[in-house]
């Protein structure tokens, strides 16, 4: 297997996930959330979800929940703008411009007082935003993900989401500055050690990224196992399909 830089910029924002977070997530955010991971519809099918997410939120949630709130559908549906940006380049700018919202909203929240899931949210809106900036962005901003994420993790040692972006930097990095070995150990000690914490798409984002892992290595009997099990949590990824069919 040959991985390109189609493979690790689709791994960015397909794996760097939205996941667990220390206050409950409303059943109103679930169908964005997972048209996200599905893939089924095109960013303009997404729009209306995303209007009604936000409707919501605003209806129901004040101050800093509903920063929080707000911060998570433009992190969604950034990463929506972002995978058709894989086939046309014109969908770059709304998916920076979703992701720089997305990033003020988490500051919002956290100007008011300080939490595990803004410091998150801060962190995952960033670290997709750096999948398609310049180089130079990129240095002068992306060590501030895994900043960000270990904010998260001193307020909230459990946050699976903070946990997966702090190993996902060991799987995806390029050569030389991956540790495959230490990323797949990370992603499976987030597996064994907080199950009970672990919500539909906190498996997927694991278990595809130990399968992207194992591509990287050439082993392909382990990728596919761990490629098999996250299609059983969303079977229409097609990110996933896609890493599937070409092994």
């Amino acid at each position: 297997m040959i991985f390109n830089k189609k493979h690790i910029l689709a791994a960015f924002f397909c794996i760097l996930d939205f996941t667990i977070y220390a206050d409950p997530i409303p059943e109103w955010f679930l169908p964005l959330r997972d048209a996200v991971y599905e893939q089924k519809l095109k960013a303009d099918e997404v729009v209306p979800l995303y209007r009604e997410v936000k409707r919501r939120a605003e209806e129901s949630l004040s101050g800093q929940g509903l920063y929080l709130m707000l911060s998570r559908c433009e992190y969604m549906m950034g990463r929506v703008y972002l995978y058709d940006a894989r086939k046309d380049e014109a969908w770059k700018d709304d998916a920076l411009a979703r992701f720089e919202e997305g990033m003020v909203q988490a500051r919002r929240s956290l100007d008011i007082a300080a939490s595990s899931p803004a410091w998150v949210m801060l962190a995952e809106n960033l670290s997709q935003s750096c999948s398609i900036q310049s180089v130079g962005y990129v240095m002068r901003y992306g060590l501030d993900v895994e900043r960000y994420a270990k904010n998260a993790l001193a307020l909230d040692p459990g946050n699976t989401a903070a946990q997966i972006l702090m190993a996902s930097r060991w799987v995806y990095a390029p050569s030389p500055f991956n540790n495959l070995k230490r990323g797949i150990q990370m992603m499976e000690d987030i597996l064994n050690n907080f199950d009970t914490r672990l919500q539909k798409d906190d498996r997927f984002n694991v278990c595809s990224a130990i399968g992207y892992a194992y591509l990287q290595q050439k082993n392909t009997k382990e990728a596919r196992l761990w490629l098999q099990r996250s299609l059983s949590v969303y079977p229409s990824n097609q990110y996933v399909q896609e890493l599937l069919s070409e092994i």
